[in-house]
């Protein structure tokens, strides 16, 4: 029993250190986030309490009002959090990677399974809507790189769909805020053990990072990367 409480004592710091962290990462990008959720959190609170006097019933109505003022200031927080979050990673190589990572349960996602010498990059996600390839780079360049990588997909896992993405604010590409969104989207047509099976096969085949030949040691001043990117 001790060991238990010992657990939640420490790790609350954690949490609050981590809701600290995140608010100032946050006011970096929308200073005016304070002053929103506070307002938020008051104006909930007041009408509440507003209400309960109206009615008679102040004190349960201020309970309720302060509870639903907290829930909505978090809502409102995580959502400037989240918009803020996404606009600094915006651009950023990676980026739609890292959204892949955190799209949730019954995805596994595989970054830069294809790359070029320019660093466009394909990413691979596999859920219950199939096999899901999202390009981020230069759309004339990225075209070619993902047509090339849906091809192959579509050789080595013949009875899974393949859908591709192209992240950008471009016409038909979807921006890196609605990723995560799209990808839910898709309709679910595969079982849990036929994304198993998917996953079984593209893991044999392996991917970029895994295949390409790494020298040990700093890398050579020069090097190259092989045309194409890769792997063989």
């Amino acid at each position: 029993m001790a060991r238990k409480e010992n657990a939640d004592t420490t790790a609350n710091p954690g949490r609050l250190k981590q809701i600290a962290l995140t608010y100032k990462m946050t006011r970096k990008a929308d200073s005016k986030v304070g002053l929103v959720v506070a307002a938020v959190g008051i104006v909930t609170f007041g009408v509440f309490l507003a209400l309960g006097f109206w009615i008679g019933h102040p004190i349960y109505l201020g309970i309720l009002g302060f509870l639903l003022a907290f829930l909505a200031m978090a809502i409102v927080f995580g959502r400037r959090a989240e918009r803020a979050a996404f606009g600094q990673m915006e651009g950023q190589p990676g980026a739609a990677a890292a959204v892949l990572q955190n799209i949730g349960r019954g995805w596994t996602t595989t970054p830069a399974v294809a790359m070029n010498r320019s660093q466009d990059v394909v990413h691979r996600a596999v859920g219950k809507a199939g096999i899901v390839l999202v390009a981020e780079g230069n759309p004339n360049r990225v075209k070619s790189l993902l047509a090339a990588e849906k091809k192959k997909m579509a050789r080595i896992v013949v009875d899974v769909p393949v859908h591709d993405v192209m992240v950008g604010d471009g016409e038909g590409q979807v921006p890196l805020k609605k990723l995560r969104t799209t990808l839910l989207k898709l309709p679910r047509v595969l079982a849990g053990p036929q994304v198993t099976a998917a996953n079984d096969r593209l893991r044999a085949m392996g991917d970029l990072m895994s295949n390409m030949p790494l020298p040990k040691g700093p890398m050579p001043k020069g090097m190259r990367m092989p045309r194409g990117g890769k792997a063989r």
